[in-house]
């Protein structure tokens, strides 16, 4: 028998793989991050938008409507838990975008068909999205500092006010990885999130819920921004903390990130 011979069987044999990899989810989950951060890396466009969009809404809040509207505190103080708020909502209606366009172009069909976990490849959506919210949640309170505002949070009022809106980010981008699985494509997803990105206007973000038509208090009363905003501003200007606002918060933001998650996950599995 000579050498090509003995090669051969070998190299024509087309039977099924035995050996398949078992999913590693630490592995998995850390490609599918860096695969969503080189993405917004070369969305430059995109990447701006959700950058510069909360500072110009910040500069314009403070210089156009701030002196119209009564607050009870320097305007300033009042809105910034607001801005940020409102860029996490742009933050994470770029979450939902991106999931409907992986699941257009049969790139999660893919994935699917590899041996990893289906919450791998959403979690990796997710933690992009509170990558880059991060940075637009740094640079709006940069600026908002730099424009007037008197946040006197000591070390753990900072800490906790940052952890807050870190879990609300979550529960926010998990409610829009949902929305996006089940839009029928990146236009629906994006028009869906339009309802994400306006729940701050009709709570305590921007104005007090007392000053609203009683109709809009009774909304803005059960609306899940109205307890992070009033906690959140509460521990940035180092004011007391309503127990009962944290714990709606908590509450809502919790609720949501488990609900949006196992709601996610399902919709994976049924789309792909």
């Amino acid at each position: 028998m000579t050498t090509l011979d003995a090669v051969r069987p070998t190299l024509l044999d087309l039977s099924p793989r035995t050996d398949t990899p078992a999913p590693r989810p630490l592995r998995d989950t850390r490609a599918f991050v860096a695969r969503c951060l080189r993405r917004s890396l070369r969305q430059v466009d995109t990447l701006l938008l959700a950058v510069m969009l909360p500072v110009m809404l910040l500069l314009m809040f403070v210089y156009v409507f701030g002196g119209a509207i009564e607050a009870g505190m320097d305007y300033v103080d009042f809105v910034v838990p607001g801005i940020v708020i409102l860029a996490a909502g742009y933050g994470a209606a770029s979450a939902a975008v991106d999931v409907a366009t992986d699941a257009a172009t049969g790139i999660t069909d893919r994935f699917r068909s590899m041996p990893v976990r289906a919450t791998g490849v959403i979690t990796g959506h997710v933690v992009a999205s509170l990558v880059r919210n991060a940075v637009a949640t740094a640079l709006v309170i940069g600026i908002a500092l730099l424009v007037g505002f008197d946040a006197g949070a000591s070390l753990g009022g900072w800490l906790a006010a940052l952890a807050l809106i870190a879990l609300y980010i979550a529960a926010i981008t998990w409610v829009s990885v949902a929305v996006g699985l089940a839009a029928s494509g990146p236009e629906a997803a994006n028009g869906f999130t339009f309802g994400i990105m306006f729940l701050p206007y009709v709570s305590s973000a921007f104005v007090p819920v007392d000053s609203m038509p009683s109709v809009l208090q009774a909304i803005a009363t059960w609306n899940p921004v109205t307890p992070v905003a009033d906690s959140v501003r509460a521990l940035l200007l180092g004011a007391p903390v309503d127990g009962g606002a944290l714990a709606a918060a908590l509450a809502w933001c919790i609720g949501l990130v488990v609900v949006a998650r196992l709601v996610a996950a399902r919709l994976f599995r049924r789309r792909a």
